[in-house]
């Protein structure tokens, strides 16, 4: 089992769900992107990982020139790894990657609200739903309305817990665009987009508390 985010990240390379996982989150960041409105359209990423999700698109998507995105990530080797690409790309006067905490809402301020919303692997790491039910609610400051917001959820010990995701995405005045399962079976991906008003200024300055670790990720 990986001992740090790093060596999580490296999983990429063997896992199956995760290759699925990764195809689907891409071709919901292209839909975003051909879907969002002319001109500028600002992106967060929480808890970003290496950024290859919103990296791999961005590299030949007709709409990069529009984009402005900022990436929030704690782990300094994948953030270095995720500006590496960045510059290969010749995007660094486009993208920000942030060395930080993506619990804070102060790491988004400047670039919110925001037209894309990736917040993928998060909800797993979640201590309840009632951690859930916070930051669902707080995507309201970083999202404008209309915004599209991407995530993902596991499946484990034959609970499909992307379920209980999706009921409380509609509880949160969220409309479902598209969901989908990896072809293993647990682990599901949705875009929602956000219906309601954005906050000008966060209901708290924590947004979540991301309690997982990478040998219990899911």
């Amino acid at each position: 089992m990986p001992k740090d985010w790093l060596e999580w990240h490296d999983l990429y390379n063997t896992e199956a769900k995760l290759q699925q996982r990764l195809k689907i989150v891409r071709e919901y960041i292209s839909y975003s992107l051909d879907n969002s409105p002319s001109g500028i359209i600002r992106i967060v990423s929480v808890c970003a990982g290496d950024g290859r999700d919103l990296l791999g698109i961005l590299a030949n998507h007709p709409r990069t020139e529009d984009v402005y995105a900022r990436l929030v990530e704690i782990n300094p080797q994948l953030v270095e790894r995720g500006r590496a690409t960045i510059e290969s790309l010749d995007l660094t006067k486009q993208i920000e990657f942030i060395n930080g905490d993506a619990t804070a809402a102060a790491n988004y301020v400047g670039v919110v609200p925001a037209d894309i919303v990736i917040v993928c692997g998060i909800f797993g790491n979640l201590a309840d739903e009632n951690e859930l039910n916070r930051l669902l609610e707080n995507l309201s400051f970083l999202s404008k309305k209309g915004a599209f917001i991407l995530w993902t959820r596991g499946h484990s010990n034959g609970i499909a817990y992307s379920e209980t995701v999706r009921k409380y995405f509609r509880e949160f005045g969220f409309e479902e665009v598209n969901f989908q399962l990896t072809a293993t079976g647990d682990m599901g991906v949705g875009i929602h987009r956000y219906l309601g008003e954005n906050l000008a200024v966060p209901k708290e300055q924590q947004l979540f508390v991301f309690s997982g670790v990478p040998s219990k990720a899911r």
